[in-house]
């Protein structure tokens, strides 16, 4: 009778603790989606703010057309992107094409003191700012969930129940490689 309430009370305590699992793997997904959510925010307030800026520098900077063609072609592929991966080489690709906008207003100084173009200018750092924490906290979610996924014993539920390692939001080996190799460039 003992050895019978013992095995009960052994099997109650796995049961809870598989539910307990379970539960703690689905509640990290959702945080870590509902992180990339943050993100698309923030990729959205960005992607609205481009055009202006690109407007207001096409009236300064007419024959520099291939560089902002390239920002309003990244902004696109970022509204098009369906997958998180999709989206985080997107906008991997869309901030290189704005470091290159950030090259041509510097050739022109009576932009950089028009007024408009100083406001979207600090709207779009506040933004990048904005990503970037963003980015931190995605990184931060995903590497949480994924330490989850992958340790003893809750590997077992995560593979019965098809909970996977997910990717961190990262520039990729030849953007990585791309800026070990050419350290930032100032100018006065």
């Amino acid at each position: 009778m003992l050895g019978f309430i013992l095995f009960i009370g052994i099997i109650v305590l796995i049961v809870f603790w598989l539910i307990s699992a379970y539960n703690s793997l689905v509640s990290l997904r959702n945080r870590r989606e509902q992180s990339f959510a943050d993100i698309d925010v923030q990729l959205r307030q960005r992607n609205d703010l481009i055009p202006a800026l690109v407007e207001t520098v096409k009236g300064y900077a007419n024959h520099e057309k291939e560089t902002l063609d390239r920002v309003i072609q990244a902004r696109n592929s970022v509204q098009s992107a369906g997958t998180i991966s999709d989206k985080i080489v997107a906008d991997n690709q869309l901030t290189q094409a704005l470091s290159g906008l950030r090259i041509t207003v510097e050739a022109y100084p009576d932009l950089k003191a028009n007024q408009n173009f100083l406001q979207l200018q600090n709207e779009v750092s506040d933004i990048e700012n904005k990503l970037a924490a963003a980015r931190r906290f995605f990184n931060s979610a995903t590497t949480e969930y994924n330490n989850a996924v992958e340790v003893f014993p809750n590997n077992l539920i995560a593979k019965r129940y098809n909970f996977s390692k997910e990717p961190l939001y990262s520039l990729g080996n030849e953007r990585r490689a791309e800026m070990n190799e050419q350290p930032p460039q100032i100018k006065f």
